[in-house]
C-alpha cells in the first residue's frame, strides 16, 4: 500500500514542498508563499509531513497536526548529510526524504505550546545572563587599566563602581559611563530575577519538574529546563540512553578486538549539559560541605580525589542525567537508594 510524504524545507516567506507517493521518488513539487502554505495542507488528504527541527518548526508542526497530518521533526545535522549537491531548497526537501528512510535518526518530538514558553523564558534568561557578564567583565578590564582591581565574585562589582564616582584615578569623562554601565547591570539583575520567579511559579504547577527537584543538584532551573526540552521522558528505554541525548556519555573509538572510550560526546543540548555539569558541581561542594551520608556524594568525592575536580563533575552530571530519568520515568522521588540503569 502507497503512503505519501510531504517533505517542507521551511523558510520565512517561501516554502518549498515535495510530495512523495513511493519511496525515493518525488511525484509533485510545490513552492508556496506564507499566506498559501497551510491552505495548501488544509485541502490535501492526511499524510506524513516531514521537518526539519529549525526554527518556528514547532509552530508550523501544531498546525499541520490539526489539519489532521502526521509531523515528524528531523534533526538538521542528520538531514544535511543527504545533501547530494548544492545547497537549494529543491536539495533540502529531497534530503528530507532520503533521511526519513534512516531508522537510525529519530524524530525530535513536537513541543506543547507550554513547553515553547518554559523554553522561550530559559532562552531569554541565558541571553540576559550572557550580556551581564559581558558587561562586568568589560568593567573589570577597563578598571584594571588605571589600577583598579576588583575583588572576585560579581556582587563586589556594582558596589565598587559606586564607591569610584569620585576616585581620582578614575579620568571624570569615564565616571558618567561606568553609571550607565552600573544601572545597566541592575536592571539585568532585576529582569533575571523576575524569570527565576516566573520558573518558580511554573515549577510548582508542574509534578513533573517537582519530582525532579528531589534529585541532588537539581533545582528550578534545571528542572523546569528538563521538562521544555524533553517533554515524554519514556521516549528513552534506559537512563544511559537518556545521558547519551544530553551527550554526558563517552565517545568509542573501536576497531576489532580494540574498544577505547574517550572524552564526553558532547553531542547533546548544551544548555542542559551546562546545567547539570553545575549541578555536579553543586553536589561535590555540599559533599564537601558537611559529611557525605548517602552513597552519590561518597562517590562523587572518591572519583574527585582519584580524577579531579572537573571530571568528576562531569561524571556526577552523567549520574545526575540517570537518576532524573529514573525518578522520572518511574514517578517517584528520590530518597538516595535509587540505582539508575
Amino acid at each position: 500500500m502507497e503512503s505519501t510524504t510531504i517533505a517542507v524545507d521551511l523558510a520565512k516567506s517561501v516554502f518549498q514542498v515535495a510530495v512523495s507517493h513511493r519511496a525515493g521518488q518525488v511525484s509533485l513539487e510545490r513552492r508556496l508563499p506564507r499566506a498559501r502554505f497551510l491552505t495548501f495542507f488544509a485541502q490535501h488528504p492526511p499524510a506524513t509531513v516531514l521537518l526539519e527541527a529549525c526554527g518556528s518548526a514547532h509552530h508550523w508542526a501544531r498546525q499541520l497536526q490539526q489539519c489532521g497530518h502526521d509531523v515528524r521533526l528531523l534533526p538538521a545535522h542528520d538531514v544535511h548529510r543527504y545533501v547530494r549537491r548544492d545547497k537549494t531548497d529543491r536539495g533540502d526537501a529531497k534530503a528530507l526524504l532520503e533521511a526519513a528512510r534512516n531508522d537510525e535518526i529519530r524524530a525530535v518530538p513536537v513541543k506543547t505550546v507550554d513547553q515553547q514558553m518554559i523554553a522561550s523564558l530559559h532562552r531569554v534568561r541565558s541571553t540576559w545572563l550572557a550580556t551581564r557578564t559581558a558587561r562586568l567583565n568589560t568593567v573589570r578590564g577597563l578598571l584594571r587599566e588605571f589600577g583598579i582591581t576588583i575583588p572576585l565574585g560579581a556582587q563586589h562589582v556594582v558596589p565598587m563602581m559606586q564607591s569610584l564616582t569620585d576616585d581620582d584615578r578614575v579620568p571624570p569623562t569615564l565616571r558618567p559611563v561606568l553609571v550607565t554601565i552600573a544601572e545597566e547591570i541592575r536592571t539585568l539583575e532585576a529582569t533575571i530575577h523576575g524569570v527565576d520567579q516566573q520558573l518558580t511559579a511554573l515549577a510548582r504547577q508542574s509534578p513533573e519538574a517537582t519530582l525532579l527537584q528531589t534529585v541532588p543538584g537539581v533545582g528550578v532551573i534545571t528542572a523546569t529546563a528538563l521538562v521544555a526540552a524533553v517533554g515524554d521522558i519514556r521516549r528513552f528505554p534506559t537512563g544511559r540512553h537518556f545521558a547519551s541525548f544530553l551527550g554526558l556519555t563517552a565517545t568509542e573509538t573501536s576497531s576489532g578486538e580494540r574498544r577505547r572510550l574517550g572524552a564526553i560526546s558532547k553531542r547533546g543540548d548544551t544548555y542542559l549539559r551546562m546545567l547539570l555539569i553545575h549541578g555536579g558541581r553543586s553536589v561535590l561542594w555540599s559533599a564537601k560541605g558537611k559529611a557525605a551520608t548517602d552513597g552519590l556524594r561518597t562517590w562523587a568525592l572518591r572519583t574527585e580525589q582519584r580524577r579531579g575536580h572537573n571530571v568528576a563533575a562531569v561524571a556526577v552530571a552523567n549520574k545526575l542525567a540517570r537518576i532524573a530519568w529514573a525518578v522520572w520515568s518511574r514517578q517517584l522521588p528520590y530518597t538516595g537508594g535509587d540505582r539508575p540503569t
